[in-house]
């Protein structure tokens, strides 16, 4: 399928409302500004409302009417999102689904961008080992797979570095703590915590921490970009440009929501021109063989699942003006 000559159509189902809208927008206006420096590609939004029955029906239908595809944000979304590329034979570009089993569930019909569920907490255990805190750790997850696989991840992780671990329980203690689950369970679990010690959470990742928590300072957050950590561009836009196009829409920098999604759009568009076609196949041997990097970062595929294999996580402290990279 080709549109409007040679522009590149690429269809988008994102929470617009519901409870996932929060980080929704920030994807379609990531995707809108990088647009407006990319005028060889035409987005076409959809609402999928949260919710996967809505996606049902979304995706579907963009699948009618655009070349390329991405992905929905949220693990839950994505995992339903693969499913209806295969059936559909179409190839879905995963910027919003992290699940370790999401990303390799489809593999032919889903590519990731972002790194795994399972190496999130990967930076902040080894910083904690690296500076000589061995101290207990204290996990606790919250619910659905992508917070049981945050979870699992940090576990072996602290257990490969000499860091002993203890699961769930209480947080009103002087341990070492990770948390990982939904942004609102995180505030949660961050809210009763003392924090006589050390506290890292998933959520405080995203700027909207902080105002949630009151008093984020010194609390370390995971997150797939910050500011600074894509290194040199391959292909795409570069991270100043598009991060200065952001902050003159919106007067505030973009989260790593935001630009995972336009990494996704840029990898896509780029197979395309690459294979010189929109087909699942050639769109797959594509991204299979390719290693490169975007505004977020590395970009390489496990050339048999999908699951992104070059791309890290990185790890931010919330200081007075807010995270910084660490």
């Amino acid at each position: 399928m080709t549109s409007h000559a040679s522009r590149l159509r690429i269809g988008v189902p994102v929470s617009l409302s519901g409870k996932h809208a929060r980080f929704g927008v920030q994807v379609q206006i990531g995707l809108e500004v990088w647009q407006s420096l990319d005028p060889s590609v035409e987005l076409v939004v959809e609402d999928d409302h949260s919710e996967p029955g809505s996606l049902d029906v979304v995706l579907p239908r963009l699948a009618g009417q655009c070349d390329l595809l991405l992905g929905p944000y949220s693990t839950q979304l994505m995992g339903r999102a693969g499913r209806i590329g295969a059936a559909l034979d179409r190839l879905i570009w995963n910027h919003g689904g992290s699940g370790d089993d999401v990303q390799a569930a489809n593999p032919g019909h889903v590519v990731s961008v972002q790194t795994p569920a399972g190496r999130y907490a990967e930076p902040f255990v080894r910083h904690l080992a690296e500076s000589g805190d061995l101290s207990p750790l204290r996990i606790v997850s919250g619910k659905g797979r992508f917070a049981l696989q945050v979870a699992e991840g940090a576990a072996r992780t602290a257990h490969e570095v000499g860091i002993p671990v203890v699961l769930g329980g209480p947080v009103e203690d002087s341990w070492n703590l990770f948390c990982a689950g939904t942004f609102d369970e995180d505030v949660e679990v961050v809210r009763r915590a003392r924090r006589p010690r050390v506290v890292c959470a998933v959520a405080a990742g995203v700027r909207e921490f902080g105002p949630a928590v009151g008093d984020p300072r010194g609390i370390y957050g995971v997150g797939q970009w910050f500011p600074g950590s894509g290194g040199e561009v391959a292909i795409g836009v570069s991270e100043g440009e598009f991060v200065a196009a952001y902050e003159k829409r919106t007067g505030v920098p973009p989260n790593y929501l935001a630009v995972q999604g336009v990494a996704a759009a840029i990898i896509a568009t780029h197979c395309a021109v690459r294979a010189g076609g929109t087909g699942r196949e050639e769109l797959w041997s594509a991204a299979a063989g390719l290693e490169t990097a975007t505004l977020f970062g590395d970009f390489a595929i496990d050339p048999g699942t999908g699951l992104q294999t070059g791309h890290r996580a990185v790890l931010t402290r919330w200081e007075e003006q807010g995270p910084v990279a660490v």
